[in-house]
């Protein structure tokens, strides 16, 4: 689908450019060589990470997914079995990379939004058998991405942190969008991130940053991570000037995620009165919306290209599916149009 220069463009968060701030303080930033460590500004916002997450260290990678997969490979060993849930990023858009990159296997468990219990975690955890993988992990998303960006309630990740540290299993948080649980729940990070061994938030999603993401743990497991994150090819020079974006959208861009989700639900309670579609109000917590289309005729592929023809721009998300997502570069007048283009095909 080609892309329209001047679309409403709500297919993902990643698609925000960086503000004219931003850039400006991209093009005064502090750098030397990272893989050396003498990148000032990227020593800062490891080091800032880090106590916003109360962990020991942290640690810049290009990706959120080089984050999970570092994890994995960190806490793993190869024919080992991570538990997560059968929605997940890991498992659904990560092109099988912890197969392939670290050799375990994916224990996926079912739960609505994506969201598993303590209870499910316990009861797969696999006893010491020559015939059983031995789990290595137990890795978790929040917000849920194919949940509808549903919110892990707190007191049930203490719950599975409880289970994990009884059996000595670690515990991975997928938190690509973690500030935005922390601005919708209003939870602060570091009580997020506590059940966890590992933990990681993207800065080129809600945050607006154009890479990058910060992986967080201990002063161990971040040696570790450094050395896979060189040997996966994520080793870089002077980063100072894309963690330099990072600081500033810390600066600047969290509280006003709390903006994305009121636009979210805004999108989300008026389409819902269109007979065409049906969305779960009550999974619209944080930035993105789920679609379901009602009528036989329809399927996600004609909508999205009938929506882009008219200057709108969503993800597919499934034969009958379609996903939006609010962010930075998506204001009132935005939210607006996009309804009209909506309410014109389908009203």
């Amino acid at each position: 689908m080609p892309v329209h220069t001047t679309a409403i463009d709500l297919r993902s968060d990643t698609v925000t450019h960086p503000t004219a701030a931003m850039r400006a303080a991209m093009a005064a930033a502090e750098v030397g060589d990272d893989v050396y460590r003498e990148d000032p500004t990227t020593n800062y916002l490891q080091e800032r990470v880090a106590r916003l997450l109360d962990k020991e260290m942290g640690l810049f990678f290009p990706s959120g997914t080089m984050c999970n997969q570092v994890a994995i490979a960190a806490h793993c060993q190869p024919g080992q079995e991570v538990i997560c849930d059968r929605d997940c990023h890991v498992f659904n858009y990560e092109s099988g990379a912890a197969a392939r990159l670290s050799g375990v296997q994916l224990h996926m468990l079912p739960g609505p939004y994506g969201l598993i219990s303590a209870e499910q975690v316990e009861a797969s955890i696999r006893q010491v058998d020559i015939h059983n993988p031995q789990t290595g992990l137990i890795l978790l998303e929040n917000t849920h991405n194919r949940g509808g960006g549903v919110v892990h309630p707190l007191p049930d990740l203490e719950q599975i942190g409880t289970v994990a540290r009884l059996y000595g299993v670690p515990m991975h948080l997928d938190g690509a969008r973690l500030l935005n649980a922390s601005v919708a729940s209003g939870t602060p990070p570091d009580q997020i991130a506590r059940p966890f061994d590992s933990v990681y938030f993207c800065l080129s999603k809600g945050l607006g940053c154009p890479v990058g993401s910060v992986l967080a743990g201990s002063s161990s497991f971040i040696a570790r991570a450094t050395y896979l994150r060189k040997a996966f090819g994520g080793g870089m020079r002077q980063s100072g000037i894309l963690a330099a974006a990072g600081l500033y959208a810390l600066d600047h861009h969290v509280e006003r995620l709390a903006e994305d989700h009121h636009r979210a639900r805004w999108l989300a309670s008026t389409l819902a009165t269109l007979p065409v579609f049906a969305i779960d109000l009550e999974a619209v917590q944080t930035n993105i919306v789920l679609m379901d289309i009602v009528p036989d005729h329809l399927s996600a592929p004609v909508v999205a290209a009938e929506l882009a023809a008219h200057g709108v721009l969503v993800s597919i998300f499934g034969p009958r599916r379609l996903r939006l997502v609010t962010h930075l570069d998506i204001g009132d007048s935005a939210v607006e149009q996009a309804i009209t283009a909506f309410k014109t095909l389908y009203g």
